[in-house]
């Protein structure tokens, strides 16, 4: 179900930026087109849209539902280590566990995503939580549309349907659907092992896939806190502390830069509790200690 494998794209041939972005997510395989059908077929016809779980690192619309896990239970969605099986979901699932099985890997979950239109994943680190082991996400689309973006490395990436892609999730990242249709992904995290390094061996990007988002300038940044201000003062502190947030998906932000907007917006409305919540939650979302 795995077909063309195109030739080795190196940092040599794509630039310093570029070579950043494909270390933190590259295509690594074509699908066959009948199989992505199939799949794609059952995970619409699926009996529920599955649960809202890290409520904190997103901005609500975003469902997962798990097809292997260690329950069974296919809304049991928090991953972690150890030997998986298939959830009650999976077991009505025939050719998306046929799928699974032809990549011979060793998965440690798996899961239905689907990003409902104008949601967001908040800029974050994935893994933090789980010890020290060797482990990979890979993402395969079943459902999308240009809108639907992830944003790493200063660029947005749009991870097309009809490829495997591979996704270095505790790199900080982060995943918009600005306009719709529902993003609707299958993904697998799994252990490193001979048949995953077979399988990523030939990391690429297409010219089309990636673009560098633009740096924010002095005017830009005070044009957005102003902006938040006024909303701040009208009454409405979560549509300002959301307009910050958004910046994440429009400029080519330091890790963690829209969080120091947003607590620069309550230091300097003396709202120092705030402030120093998004400290906390950006040390939180981002990992750090």
């Amino acid at each position: 179900m795995v077909t063309t494998l195109p030739a080795a794209t190196t940092p040599e041939q794509t630039g310093h930026r570029r070579a950043e972005v494909l270390d933190q997510v590259a295509r690594l395989a074509d699908l066959e087109e009948s199989a992505v059908e199939q799949m794609r077929a059952e995970a619409l016809g699926a009996p529920t849209r599955g649960v809202v779980a890290y409520g904190d690192y997103q901005s609500g619309g975003w469902w997962t539902t798990s097809l292997l896990n260690h329950s069974g239970d296919p809304h049991d969605v928090v991953i972690g280590d150890g030997r998986p099986r298939p959830t009650s979901l999976l077991e009505e699932m025939p050719a998306t566990a046929r799928f699974l099985d032809s990549l011979g890997l060793d998965f440690m979950y798996v899961r239905l995503a689907r990003l409902e239109p104008h949601s967001y994943l908040w800029e974050h680190r994935d893994y933090a939580e789980l010890r020290e082991r060797g482990r990979h996400r890979l993402h395969i689309p079943l459902v999308t549309n240009p809108s639907a973006v992830l944003i790493t490395a200063g660029a947005r990436v749009h991870l097309a349907a009809g490829s495997l892609w591979r996704l270095t999730p505790s790199r900080a990242h982060g995943v918009c659907n600005t306009t719709g249709p529902d993003r609707l992904h299958l993904i697998a995290d799994v252990y490193a092992d001979d048949a995953y390094q077979a399988l990523a061996a030939r990391p690429h990007l297409h010219d089309t896939d990636a673009a560098d988002l633009p740096q924010m300038t002095a005017a830009d940044r005070a044009g957005l806190l102003a902006r938040a201000g006024q909303l701040a003062d009208l009454g409405f502190p979560d549509a300002a502390e959301q307009t910050l947030l958004r910046a994440f998906y429009t400029y080519a932000l330091p890790e963690g830069g829209a969080y120091d907007l947003i607590a620069e917006l309550h230091a300097g409305r003396r709202a120092h509790p705030d402030a120093n919540r998004w400290r906390a939650a950006k040390a939180h979302l981002l990992a750090r200690p």
